[in-house]
C-alpha cells in the first residue's frame, strides 16, 4: 500500500513538472512573437523637451556695489615716547596692551632730579640777572643825570662866552678874556659828548641785562616743561598697544613706551581700480561720499558695519596701480586695526537696467529668450556690469517683462523646446547694509547661545557679543546665526 502511495505521488510531480515547462515554453514563445512584430513597425521620432530655469527681466533703478578688499586703520593714533633720558620710576596700574585708559591720565613717571635741579639753577641765575638788570638800571639814571649836569654847564658857558663877546665888541673887556671863555665853552661841550657816550654805554647795559633775564625766563619755561614732561600721560582716551616699559628700566630720548589707538575713530583702507574710481567722481572730478559696507568674516559669521567714503590718496604709490580710498567705519565695534576686511561701495543708482544671473549671459551679451510655446529665441542684451555671480544688463523695448533661461548650457539653444521653472526675477540689493530691530527677549537668546558655544574661538565670541549689543543688529548677522543653529540642530 505504501509503495503504491509513492508512485502515484511520483506521477503527480512528473505530471506537475511537465505542465510547467509546456507554460514557460508558451510564454518565451509568446515573447519572441511580440518583439518580431515590434520590429516590424515604422519608428516614430519624439521630440525631446530639456528642463530650464527662467526668470523674467524686469528694468528698473539698482545701484551697483564694488567689492573690494582693505584694511582696517586708526584715525587716531597716539605714540608715548620718552622725551629725554632717564629712569623710570613709577608706572601706572593696568599698563599693559589691551588696556583702557582715560584722558589725561599718567601712565609714566621719569626720575624728575636732574629736572628739578635744571629748574634750580635757572632760578638763580634768574635772581642774579635780575639784580644785574636793577643795577644797569641805576647806572642808567646816573649817567642820564650826570649827562644833564654837563649839559646845564655847557649852557652856562655857552652864555659867558657870549657875553664875554659882547663886552668885548663894547671895548669894556680884552681879546685874552674872550678866547679864556671860549676854551672853557670848548671843554664843557667836550665833557657834554663825553656824558653822552656814557649813558650810551649804560643803556646798552640796561638792554642787555633785560635781554639776559629774558633768556633766563625762557630756560625757565623749558626746564618747567621739562619737569612736567617726567610724567607722560594720555592725551585722549583709547587702548594700549606696544606697551614696552618696565618699572626701574632707563629709557632713552624718542623711545617708544607704548601706543594708544582711539577705538571709536577706525577707517579702512581699500585699492580701486581707475576704472572702478572713476565711478565714484561727481561731475566736477570730487570724490562722491558714497555709502560703504565693512565686513569681517569670521568662520562663515559675517561682521559688518555702514561706513562712508571721506577721501582718496592723493599719489599712487611706487609699483602700485589705480586708487587708494579710504572710509570712515561708522560703528567700529567688533573691528580692530589690522583687520582685513570686504568693503563693498555702492555706486550711483543706474537707471533701466535688470540684474540677471551671471550664466544666463554670453561674454557677447547674448541670451535665450523664452517664446510663447516655450521654445528658445536668441538675443541679444547689452551688458552694463558684471558684479561676482549676477550681471546688470540694459534691454531692448521689445524683451522688457520677458523671461530668459537663467543658466545656459551646450544642451540649450534656439529653436529648442523647455519645460520651463519660473522664479522671482532679481530685485535690486539695498544701498545700505540693513539693519533690524531685535527683540529683548530674542536678543538674550541669541547671547546666551554665543556665549554656551564653547567651540566657537574666543575673538569671534567677542565681536559677534560686540554686535548683538547695539541697538539694531544687522539681519545677515541674524540669518547666519539661525543657519548655523538649523544645521546644529539637523
Amino acid at each position: 500500500m505504501r509503495f503504491l502511495t509513492r508512485s502515484l505521488v511520483a506521477v503527480f510531480l512528473a505530471a506537475v513538472a511537465l505542465g510547467l515547462l509546456a507554460y514557460a515554453g508558451g510564454m518565451v514563445r509568446d515573447t519572441l512573437a511580440e518583439r518580431a512584430a515590434q520590429e516590424d513597425r515604422p519608428r516614430v521620432a519624439r521630440e525631446r523637451v530639456f528642463t530650464a530655469r527662467v526668470v523674467a527681466i524686469q528694468p528698473g533703478e539698482v545701484a551697483p556695489v564694488l567689492s573690494a578688499f582693505g584694511e582696517v586703520a586708526s584715525r587716531r593714533t597716539l605714540e608715548l615716547r620718552a622725551p629725554s633720558t632717564g629712569r623710570i620710576i613709577e608706572i601706572a596700574d593696568g599698563f599693559e596692551d589691551g588696556a583702557t585708559v582715560t584722558p589725561g591720565q599718567v601712565l609714566i613717571r621719569l626720575d624728575p632730579a636732574d629736572a628739578l635741579a635744571a629748574r634750580d639753577l635757572v632760578h638763580i641765575d634768574i635772581a642774579r640777572a635780575e639784580s644785574e638788570l636793577e643795577d644797569a638800571e641805576r647806572a642808567l639814571d646816573l649817567s642820564r643825570l650826570d649827562r644833564a649836569e654837563a649839559q646845564a654847564q655847557a649852557d652856562l658857558r655857552r652864555r659867558a662866552f657870549e657875553r664875554r663877546q659882547s663886552l668885548t665888541e663894547r671895548g669894556v673887556a680884552t681879546e685874552a678874556t674872550v678866547e679864556e671863555a671860549e676854551l672853557a665853552y670848548a671843554s664843557a661841550r667836550a665833557a657834554v659828548i663825553a656824558r653822552r657816550q656814557a649813558e650810551a654805554q649804560a643803556e646798552a647795559r640796561f638792554a642787555q641785562a633785560r635781554t639776559a633775564l629774558d633768556r633766563q625766563r625762557i630756560s625757565l619755561a623749558e626746564a618747567e616743561r621739562r619737569v612736567a614732561e617726567t610724567e607722560i600721560a594720555a592725551t585722549f582716551g583709547g587702548v594700549l598697544s606696544d606697551t614696552a616699559a618696565v618699572a626701574g628700566g632707563h629709557v632713552t630720548t624718542n623711545q617708544q613706551l607704548a601706543r594708544v589707538i582711539d577705538p571709536d575713530a577706525l577707517e579702512v583702507a581699500f585699492r580701486l581700480s581707475t576704472a572702478q574710481y572713476l565711478r565714484l567722481l561727481d561731475p566736477q572730478g570730487a570724490l562722491i561720499s558714497a555709502p560703504v559696507e565693512v565686513a569681517l568674516e569670521l568662520g562663515g559669521l559675517e561682521i559688518t558695519s555702514p561706513g562712508r567714503l571721506t577721501r582718496a590718496s592723493p599719489s599712487v604709490g611706487e609699483g602700485q596701480s589705480g586708487r587708494l580710498l579710504y572710509a570712515a567705519i561708522t560703528v567700529p565695534r567688533g573691528f580692530r586695526p589690522g583687520d582685513f576686511v570686504i568693503v563693498r561701495t555702492t555706486e550711483p543708482a543706474l537707471r533701466d537696467v535688470a540684474r540677471v544671473p551671471a550664466a544666463a549671459v554670453e561674454a557677447a551679451g547674448g541670451v535665450l529668450v523664452l517664446a510663447d510655446d516655450d521654445r528658445l529665441e536668441a538675443a541679444t542684451v547689452e551688458i552694463v556690469r558684471r558684479q561676482g555671480d549676477t550681471v546688470l544688463i540694459r534691454v531692448p523695448a521689445d524683451l522688457v517683462g520677458r523671461e530668459i533661461v537663467a543658466a545656459r548650457n551646450p544642451m540649450l539653444g534656439e529653436g529648442i523646446r523647455v519645460r520651463p521653472q519660473r522664479e522671482e526675477a532679481a530685485v535690486v540689493a539695498p544701498a545700505d547694509p540693513e539693519l533690524v530691530d531685535l527683540d529683548p527677549v530674542r536678543r538674550a537668546e541669541l547671547i546666551a547661545r554665543i556665549e554656551g558655544n564653547t567651540r566657537m574661538p574666543a575673538e569671534m565670541r567677542t565681536r559677534i557679543l560686540a554686535q548683538l549689543s547695539q541697538d539694531r543688529v544687522p539681519a545677515r548677522l541674524l540669518e547666519r546665526l539661525a543657519q548655523a543653529a538649523a544645521r546644529q540642530g539637523g
